[in-house]
């Protein structure tokens, strides 16, 4: 009987043919398609991170950025301290300051600007705050509702010793000392900014950072057109409370992320 060359491959030695490829554990556990497309599963789905390791679902939060937030609060804090100088020696700065202010007031309708420097008063602003605060702490936010009562309560600690060693006269009144900074202004800004930063992360839209900008700003172009604070008073207090309401900021963020990594991951499959 001849020797077909079937026979002749299953009759001789295997060793001496071309080395076959054996499946072991790493194939068997590899989903393979004909169409070189990922598996349809969450695993062959995800895709390596440049570093080669596989990738993170969903994405870890970052740390906030909190050296651009100190390096502008030390921005506001040198920018304050050249004004508080210029005021203290009647530096040149005060020159521009002057003709500004006597070019601008009276000239709005005192009924108006009265109304927009109230805004600033305590009696209108605090209560906004209060809710806001209340509001933080139902929805978790003890950490911000604190940072944020802590900066209310820092204005007057800060103020009153300023207007007492500057002993600036007012635009309208010469005679009077104790305008620089404005308290009105910082009163309004740290409430009604401390409030939206409260507020906005539990809101789709932006409308309460832009009503505490329009409320601050408001208070201060009433404030200037009255003749109640020169506008270096005015910017000093916007410059000295900006450091206060990144603190609040941080605050807000640190609690947020505290809040969210204590928050259980829902599992997803059957129970």
């Amino acid at each position: 009987m001849s020797e077909t060359p079937r026979s002749r491959e299953t009759g001789g030695d295997t060793s001496t043919g071309l080395p076959q490829r054996r499946t072991g554990h790493a194939f068997a556990h590899t989903p393979h398609r004909s169409d070189s497309r990922p598996p349809q599963t969450p695993r062959g789905a995800r895709r390596p991170d440049p570093g080669g390791r596989p990738g993170t679902i969903p994405p870890v939060p970052g740390r906030p950025a909190t050296l651009p937030l100190a390096l502008l609060a030390a921005l506001c804090a040198a920018l304050f301290a050249l004004i508080t100088w210029q005021v203290l020696v009647s530096g040149p700065l005060l020159t521009p300051d002057h003709a500004l202010s006597r070019a601008v007031v009276r000239s709005v309708p005192d009924a108006v600007t009265e109304r927009l420097s109230d805004l600033g008063n305590i009696p209108v602003a605090l209560p906004v705050l209060l809710l806001a605060v209340a509001y933080a702490v139902r929805r978790g936010d003890r950490r911000g509702a604190a940072a944020a009562g802590l900066a209310m309560a820092v204005v007057p600690a800060l103020i009153i010793p300023f207007k007492e060693w500057t002993g600036r006269p007012g635009p309208l009144e010469p005679w009077a000392a104790g305008y620089f900074p404005s308290g009105h202004t910082a009163t309004a800004c740290v409430a009604y900014g401390a409030a939206a930063l409260l507020v906005q992360p539990h809101v789709r839209r932006k409308w309460p950072t832009a009503a505490a900008l329009v409320l601050t700003g408001a208070t201060a172009v009433g404030l200037v057109l009255r003749g109640f604070h020169w506008p270096l008073d005015v910017l000093a207090s916007l410059l000295m409370c900006t450091p206060l309401l990144l603190a609040v900021a941080l605050a807000v963020s640190r609690s947020r992320r505290q809040s969210s990594s204590r928050t259980p991951r829902s599992r997803t499959g059957p129970s």
